[in-house]
């Protein structure tokens, strides 16, 4: 029990000890924490203070320069005030000067007995008499320089504009050979019964020439977009080998949708060639087309980006819209890609195209002027209409005589089609033949025989021609099924 009451004591006294530390311990933190929060006080003031005494500063540079503005307003509010009395003086010096000469014209018109107008109109009469003879002379002579300059200018800037636009002499031919690697291949283009050479002609409408010249096949015929559709289907057949109808007919149709992006791309090349952007889709597509497309020989799409390099030139020496001219000369002849499905005159065509489209007017105005027909209304269609004939009047730019068997050519096909049931009708061997395609259904056997005789009666009654031109009508049924 003793032992007991022993450890009990120490473990008291242990515990009164940590008591008295742990106070000592909290007295000691509560002070430290006295201290740290009186010095938080204190800079809490201090930087109180100082923010006041700044705010003080701001204050006082605000009022000292507020009484600077006063001071200005007030000295604006006195210089307006001298103005407007400095501006009645003015007014009243004027109306003293208004009376004053007033009455020294009265005083002049009494003394001369003339009034101001009569004086005015006697002096102008005098001037006239005295040196009227001298400003005849003068006109006359500046009118006779300005003449021989104006001529000497304008060969000047002609032969500049000539000089820095040279492009190549074109002519259209009316065949295209294309080569052959293995002189077999003409057997099977020629096919069993002449079957594949049939069908290509069908197809294509072009005069295909087998025997004619070694390793070549050739293709004839006035119009270039048929050429090309033909030379595409024929390098394709020989490049596959597969050669027979079925497999022509394809052949052409994917040869026509090649040609038509050929058509797009040539149109966006030209305006790119030339430096115009913006310029519609639909005239890109009508200009593409001039490419297969000739005029007295010349090919009507470099026809125009040469006009249009050239029109650029002369608007620039003469200060004219180089765009506009540009533009138009690009453009003028666009109405021969359709001249053959739409009436008028191809210029007329071309500013009613380029109207539809969202052309400018004075584009469309100028692209439409480059004939005699219709008088130019601005420096742009002047400068389209003088390129025009730059272009054209080349040695060596065009062939007439090519054109006019191009022409002869066109007539003879819608002669053709100037029938009632022809789906198609082809001028091949040089217009010594016309290849008609009747529609089964609207022509039987007899009417075929009858619409040949017609045919041969109207072109010997409206054409003329040497020699003989061949009639051909050609009635093919064809029955199609699917198995499926």
């Amino acid at each position: 029990m003793a032992l007991l009451d022993l450890f009990t004591g120490k473990v008291i006294d242990e515990i009164k000890k940590e008591l008295v530390q742990t106070k000592k311990d909290a007295a000691e933190a509560i002070k430290k924490a006295e201290e740290d929060a009186a010095k938080r006080i204190e800079e809490v003031k201090k930087d109180e203070q100082k923010r006041r005494s700044e705010l003080k500063e701001i204050e006082n540079r605000l009022l000292s320069r507020q009484e600077s503005l006063d001071k200005k307003l007030d000295n604006l509010d006195k210089r307006t005030e001298v103005l407007r009395k400095s501006e009645g003086e003015v007014e009243d010096l004027k109306n003293e000067i208004r009376e004053i000469r007033g009455k020294q014209q009265e005083k002049l018109e009494k003394i001369a007995k003339l009034t101001k107008a009569e004086a005015t109109e006697k002096l102008m009469a005098m001037t006239e008499r005295d040196i009227k003879n001298d400003l005849l002379g003068l006109v006359n002579k500046l009118q006779n320089e300005a003449r021989e300059d104006a001529e000497g200018q304008a060969a000047v800037i002609l032969a500049t504009t000539m000089e820095r636009m040279a492009s190549e002499v074109t002519a259209e031919r009316t065949v295209t050979a294309v080569k052959l690697d293995d002189e077999e291949m003409k057997g099977r283009i020629i096919g069993k019964e002449g079957r594949n050479i049939q069908a290509l002609q069908r197809a294509t409408g072009v005069d295909i020439l087998v025997d004619e010249t070694p390793g070549m096949i050739v293709l004839s015929s006035f119009d270039p977009v048929r050429r090309e559709i033909a030379r595409q289907t024929m390098e394709m057949l020989l490049k596959d080998g597969r050669v027979h109808p079925g497999r022509i007919e394809e052949i052409v149709e994917k040869a026509q949708k090649q040609v038509q992006k050929d058509v797009v791309r040539a149109g966006e090349d030209a305006a790119r060639e030339v430096g115009l952007v913006g310029i519609p889709k639909e005239i890109l597509q009508l200009m593409g087309e001039l490419k297969y497309r000739t005029s007295y020989g010349q090919n009507v799409l470099k026809h125009s980006v040469e006009m249009a390099q050239l029109a650029g030139v002369l608007a620039e020496e003469l200060g004219a819209d180089v765009k506009t001219a540009k533009y138009a000369a690009l453009t003028h002849d666009m109405g021969k890609a359709l001249s053959h499905k739409v009436e008028g005159k191809h210029h007329h065509i071309s500013g009613e195209m380029l109207r539809k489209y969202g052309a400018p007017e004075e584009v469309a105005a100028a692209a439409e002027q480059h004939h005699d027909d219709m008088d130019s209304t601005s420096v742009e269609g002047l400068i389209v209409r003088v390129v025009d004939a730059i272009s054209g009047a080349r040695p060596g730019a065009r062939n007439v005589s090519a054109e006019n068997f191009a022409e002869r050519m066109k007539d003879l096909e819608n002669t053709a089609l100037g029938f009632d049931g022809i789906e198609k009708a082809y001028a091949i061997s040089a217009g010594r033949e016309v290849r008609v395609f009747v529609q089964p259904k609207s022509v039987d056997d007899l009417s075929a025989i009858r619409l040949a005789r017609d045919i041969a009666n109207k072109i010997e009654s409206t054409m003329q021609y040497p020699g003989t031109i061949k009639v051909n009508v050609i009635r093919e049924t064809r029955a199609v099924e699917f198995a499926k």
